[in-house]
């Protein structure tokens, strides 16, 4: 096995293991532990630590000015779910889907994202207004009225954050991405597949892409394999895709 193969399945075997640790944070109690024998590559074990959970609920006192509707929305009334976690300035940030009660059924709410942080992985304080939204700008018609679900986050060597979340516009779900430096003011980029292909993937269905990474020193970030960045998504079935930019993507 040459190098760079070598190299490909030790990243393989931690972005596996960085999977369980973008929904969950992991806390170990002496007093709750227990005999969970796991392989040489899983975390473990995982408690449910104390009456603490759950850590993020819905809150329907919490409203923001929404720029779409130009009215109040109370945009994390009615679920708070499926959350990213990382790491800035020693804290646990989590980036979590909202929705509100603009509609009913799945799918048919509007989904906004919020932010989170904690000192101690087990105790959030959240903003009160979210961090990534529908708004009328370039991306409107691909996030409107559907929302921006899903994120999944990780961290360039220089320090910026990627994201990539669901575009839903209640007729079709596309990946896109956004970048921040702070996790709290984004710049959207748009489809992460509008380019590919002469625009092959651009009206096809696309969800949950998380990004490959490394340990580099005590930080996990996002890594090049081969002079390219690569990512896996889907939710039927999993692909792979690859980019030279964090922003336009090329499924494989």
């Amino acid at each position: 096995m040459n190098n760079n193969s070598m190299q490909m399945n030790r990243i393989i075997k931690f972005f596996s293991l960085i999977q369980v640790a973008l929904f969950l944070v992991p806390v170990y109690s002496k007093a709750q532990s227990q005999t969970n024998i796991l392989p040489g590559w899983a975390f473990g074990g995982f408690v449910r630590p104390g009456n603490i959970n759950p850590i993020i609920s819905p809150d329907s006192t919490v409203f923001f000015n929404d720029p779409m509707s130009g009215k109040p929305n109370a945009w994390e009334s009615d679920n708070t779910f499926n959350p990213a976690a990382t790491i800035k300035d020693g804290k646990v940030v989590v980036l979590y889907r909202s929705e509100d009660h603009s509609g009913e059924g799945i799918g048919f709410h509007t989904s906004r994202i919020g932010y989170a942080e904690s000192s101690d992985g087990l105790h959030f304080k959240r903003k009160k207004v979210p961090v990534l939204f529908p708004a009328k700008d370039a991306q409107k018609e691909f996030e409107w009225p559907g929302g921006c679900e899903d994120p999944r986050v990780a961290m360039t060597e220089s320090g910026m954050y990627v994201m990539f979340y669901t575009q839903w516009n209640r007729k079709l779900p596309r990946l896109g991405v956004a970048t921040s430096k702070d996790l709290i003011t984004w710049q959207k980029h748009g489809p992460i597949f509008r380019k590919a292909y002469n625009g092959r993937f651009f009206n096809m269905a696309t969800k949950s892409a998380s990004i490959l990474t490394k340990m580099s020193g005590d930080k996990q970030v996002i890594v090049k394999i081969n002079g390219k960045y690569w990512m896996y998504w889907g939710e039927h079935h999993v692909y792979a895709a690859t980019s030279t930019n964090l922003i336009d993507w090329q499924p494989g």
